[in-house]
């Protein structure tokens, strides 16, 4: 059988396109038998070599934030799409100039939503702040996944406070540069979402979730099955802005109608300003 990686099916193709890309495309595909196995980009492609594949995106990223010292993380997770107070006012200028309805009412959304960016940003602020004196044991450390909007908020009010933060991009068809406020050598890029969704667990002490889209929900709600079903360690997890998430979701229809049992809501709390999400997780920690 032929187990030549087939760059039509859409999953190798981005995966080869990231290698490529990393490498100035000069790694050739072609088999090679001669290639060193662990230097041949054909061969760890292979349909048979995924575990392995699987294996080097749980070790490198672990290992690397071993040597910075990171040990325990504040994962913040929300929408790619919002934008600072100023840019997202100059959105709305640009698509008022370009009289386009569905771009301005989209531009409008991202403005009246750009007060999240401001608290996120304000958030990884006071996290990074608390960690600058603290011994390396008792550090916390901003982690997102390293994108645009409410990511790169958190990661800006970290690096504004003096302090370094992590990113766990992922390699997607229509990929954005990592934010610029992730601490480079802590900027990791994962092909497999379960890889990355494993890395913002296994280091995690706290959760905020900020408004976002599906991305966010999923995250959230594996987040809180996984303490719900004791497959990790009961943690603070914060659903920053209760209006929108009381309007999204009503999680006591889950109660009422016998899906989950009523102490499994307050496994979450609702936040609605930096510093009270913040006091949550002081206080869940005795800090």
């Amino acid at each position: 059988m032929d187990s030549t990686p087939d760059l039509h099916d859409q999953r190798l193709g981005d995966a080869w396109a990231a290698l490529k890309s990393d490498s100035g495309g000069t790694v050739p595909l072609e088999p090679d038998p001669r290639r060193l196995a662990f230097a041949d980009p054909e061969f760890l492609l292979r349909r048979e070599t995924r575990g392995i594949r699987f294996q080097l995106e749980l070790l490198k990223p672990d290992l690397e934030q071993q040597a910075h010292g990171i040990e325990n993380t504040v994962v913040v997770f929300g929408s790619a799409r919002y934008r600072s107070e100023k840019a997202s006012a100059a959105l709305v200028a640009q698509a008022q100039a370009s009289g386009d309805e569905s771009e301005i009412t989209r531009s409008r959304a991202i403005a009246r939503n750009a007060h999240f960016y401001e608290q996120a940003r304000a958030f990884g602020g006071l996290v990074a702040g608390y960690s600058k004196d603290k011994e390396p044991a008792d550090k916390l450390f901003i982690c997102t996944g390293g994108g645009p909007g409410i990511m790169e908020a958190a990661n800006r009010g970290a690096h504004e406070a003096g302090g370094i933060s992590v990113g766990l991009s992922i390699v997607l068809p229509k990929e954005e540069e990592p934010n610029p406020y992730v601490t480079p050598a802590l900027c990791f890029k994962f092909h497999y979402f379960a890889l990355r969704k494993m890395h913002f667990m296994m280091r995690a002490k706290a959760l905020v979730a900020f408004p976002g889209g599906f991305g966010t929900l999923d995250e959230l709600f594996e987040t809180l099955t996984l303490v719900q079903c004791r497959k990790a360690r009961p943690l603070p997890i914060v659903l920053f802005g209760s209006a929108h998430w009381k309007r999204l979701i009503n999680l006591d229809v889950l109660v009422e109608e016998g899906a989950i049992s009523a102490e499994d809501l307050k496994l979450f709390t609702y936040a609605d300003e930096p510093a009270e999400a913040w006091d949550f997780i002081k206080a869940f920690y005795k800090l």
